[in-house]
């Protein structure tokens, strides 16, 4: 797989992630109660279990904060959502996770 290829398939992540979280919005916490619990558990669980830390963060709608965890050593990767109420949910996780910090095109190439 090409770096370019891999930095779509990252794009696209990220595209789908964001498209579910504002279409899922509050919800999330309170229509799947089994994929939520207080953040320090799910933090804990993350990396005593696939060995995962925070990679990324940023605040999303309603002042939930969205977290990337990923291990660089297995792959594994991790998005979650918490509450202002401090729940944390898991939005989707997968393999293949890579770190990449490119560069923004310059200004007229739509590269």
């Amino acid at each position: 797989m090409t770096r370019k290829s891999k930095f779509l398939h990252l794009g696209a992540l990220t595209i789908a992630a964001t498209l579910y979280l504002a279409m899922a919005g509050q919800t999330a916490a309170q229509s799947n109660p089994r994929n939520c619990g207080p953040r320090a558990l799910v933090v804990d669980r993350l990396a005593s279990g696939y060995g995962e830390t925070r990679q990324s963060m940023g605040l999303g709608a309603n002042n939930q904060v969205i977290e990337v965890f990923a291990s660089t050593e297995t792959g594994t990767w991790t998005i979650t959502v918490t509450t202002p109420a401090g729940v944390t949910c898991l939005v989707a996780s997968g393999q293949a996770f890579e770190e990449l910090a490119e560069a923004l095109p310059a200004p007229g190439n739509d590269a």
